[in-house]
């Protein structure tokens, strides 16, 4: 027997074994209903009293002997009728950054948080609202946030040899096995259209996500989980071309020098994982001598120079006046998140870090400890993409052309290498009579920027990011006008 088809057998037994537990427990069944009751979260501290919300929070074990376990925030579409709308699974990057921190109270979610962290206010922006207006009704969609790699905010393992294992086949695995059991904990979810979203790192969780619900719905000959199709922001996707991305970003947006520009092309060829000494060190050279204290994130916005602001998070802190742009967007956020989920009330009513659980470490935006033990980086998902375009998956890309650290430039690099037919060439979108992005169609793929934005999109293009949205989730393109 050849590797290969040794590596295609072990995998089909791997996904047969998460797919039998699929099958819900009697008992289980039965307690469903309890446990949505343990879950449902009544009120967090200082949450505005409109509009209504459904939400439910807590853990669901991946590991078979329960001593891991990830950590997942729903909240409901408040839509008249949530149960018409579909199911959106979030998942942040890093790898090792939390999505409670980023995509639910900086991005996308219900809430975002004040200033002083003593309390929350109504993101108007938020996906499982919309934003109507004169023009337009946005698309409402149900938002499951998730926590992961265990050890990423209130994710948890209780075995210290699982930090020997971080690593994308864990993350994926643990991500299907937890949708499998969510799913028996909220069966009332299990017809909805299900889609997978994400950005940066999640370039690499998404699509491995994908594939393991969309092979493990093939094992089971049936549709466990009714997935649709996924859809990725500024995501890290492939080494080379990514990595090629990045050098021709920084020299084309002034960020760099001619000599150092020509010095990184002759030094670094990305062809592993790890740079060369001598890439390496220009790398070094053009962050700490030429391109200055820029948060690459997002290349035409202020930093955060905050004092307080935990290193964990990886980023500097500015105490910049939080309301410089019409979207309000305050580069501090992140340490809001950390003072706000490390409040005892807040864990209380989340039902988070505590007992049983008793997580060893405080709550962080960023978990960064994690990529010190990170075992296996795909050095490329793209077979995926073409699995899963063949496989008919709904799916999209897009890229804030403000965000140096996963640019639009390698996003089309590696888009072009997969030599996809062009249905609908170039073309500029519009939102509220303004261009939004541009974009191209191919078969099987659509790709859009987002005009003004950086690595996380609906921070500094709310609206345009509800639109991408809205015309995703209903399959239709972008608009022309």
């Amino acid at each position: 027997m050849t590797l290969h088809l040794l590596l295609l057998l072990l995998h089909s037994i791997l996904i047969l074994v998460l797919t039998s537990s699929s099958a819900i427990d009697p008992a289980q069944e039965l307690d469903w209903e309890a446990a949505q009751r343990r879950d449902r979260v009544e009120r967090l501290p200082g949450q505005p009293k409109t509009p209504p919300l459904r939400q439910f929070s807590g853990y669901i074990p991946v590991s078979r002997d329960g001593r891991r376990a990830l950590f997942y925030w729903l909240t409901e579409s408040t839509a008249r009728s949530p149960h018409s709308k579909p199911l959106v699974l979030w998942l942040n990057g890093g790898p090792g950054c939390s999505s409670l921190a980023y995509g639910a109270v900086e991005e996308i979610g219900p809430f975002r948080i004040k200033a002083n962290a003593t309390g929350l206010y109504s993101n108007p922006y938020a996906w499982n609202k919309g934003k109507q207006n004169a023009a337009t009704s946005f698309f409402l969609a149900n938002l499951l946030f998730l926590e992961s790699p265990a050890g990423v905010g209130y994710s948890y393992s209780n075995t210290t040899t699982d930090t020997d294992a971080f690593g994308d086949t864990r993350t994926a695995e643990d991500a299907y096995s937890f949708l499998l059991k969510w799913f028996q904990r909220f069966p009332q979810y299990k017809s909805r259209e299900f889609y997978i979203l994400g950005e940066s790192y999640a370039g690499h969780y998404v699509p491995q996500l994908a594939k393991l619900v969309h092979d493990g719905n093939k094992a089971a000959s049936k549709t466990i989980i009714n997935l649709k199709g996924f859809m990725v922001g500024n995501a890290v996707t492939d080494w080379y071309y990514d990595n090629l991305g990045i050098v021709d970003y920084y020299w084309t947006h002034a960020l760099i020098s001619d000599e150092t520009y020509t010095t990184m092309k002759r030094h670094c060829k990305f062809t592993s994982v790890e740079l060369s000494s001598e890439c390496q060190r220009i790398m070094d050279y053009a962050s700490n001598q030429e391109i200055g204290n820029v948060d690459l994130h997002s290349i035409y916005t202020p930093v955060c120079l905050e004092a307080t602001w935990s290193s964990s998070t990886g980023r500097k802190s500015s105490r910049t006046t939080p309301h410089w742009n019409p979207t309000g967007f305050d580069p501090c956020t992140p340490s809001y998140a950390e003072k706000y989920f490390n409040r005892l009330d807040v864990q209380r009513a989340l039902h988070a870090n505590g007992t049983p659980n008793n997580v060893p470490h405080p709550w962080t935006p960023c978990n960064y400890g994690i990529l010190e033990n990170w075992h296996d980086k795909a050095f490329s998902v793209l077979p995926i993409y073409k699995e899963l375009i063949k496989a008919g998956l709904r799916i999209w890309v897009y890229s804030g052309d403000e965000d140096a650290m996963v640019p639009v430039t390698g996003t089309r690099y590696w888009i072009r290498s997969l030599k996809l037919p062009i249905v609908t060439r170039w073309y500029p979108w519009y939102y509220m009579d303004q261009v939004a992005g541009w974009s191209q169609t191919y078969k099987g793929l659509t790709f859009a920027t987002v005009r003004g934005a950086g690595h996380e999109v609906p921070v500094l293009q709310p609206d345009r990011s509800l639109s991408l949205l809205e015309h995703y989730l209903r399959g239709k393109p972008l608009p022309k006008r």
